[in-house]
């Protein structure tokens, strides 16, 4: 029987319209969790360690690691306290967006001379 690898599977899938955007909604639930990781990572602490910073439990930790949950903004400062990091969110314009945003000013009259 032979095996399928997971990558070639990925490559096959991303050619539907369907699978690439739920695969694209994805990215960022994974970026927030890969930048907490980093976070605690950079700190050289725990999940424990980071847990008992947050006066809360190393499962709790694994839990907002995991992405298995959409964290407040509170959780969010308690954690970049907790790993001496500071918190930063920001608004950045999808693809649609940029291309709307050309299409508006396109459509605007000339200012008057």
């Amino acid at each position: 029987m032979k095996r399928i690898r997971v990558d070639d599977l990925h490559k096959q899938w991303i050619k539907s319209p369907d699978y690439r955007r739920e695969y694209e909604s994805l990215e960022e639930e994974f970026s927030l969790t890969a930048a907490m990781i980093e976070a605690r990572s950079r700190a050289g602490l725990t999940q424990e360690e980071v847990a008992k910073r947050m006066k809360t439990t190393q499962a709790v930790v694994a839990r907002l690691e995991g992405g298995g949950s959409k964290p407040s903004t509170r959780t969010l400062e308690k954690y970049a306290k907790a790993t001496g990091s500071r918190l930063k969110i920001s608004f950045e314009p999808t693809q649609s967006t940029r291309k709307n945003r050309r299409r508006d000013t396109r459509d605007q009259p000339a200012p008057a001379a």
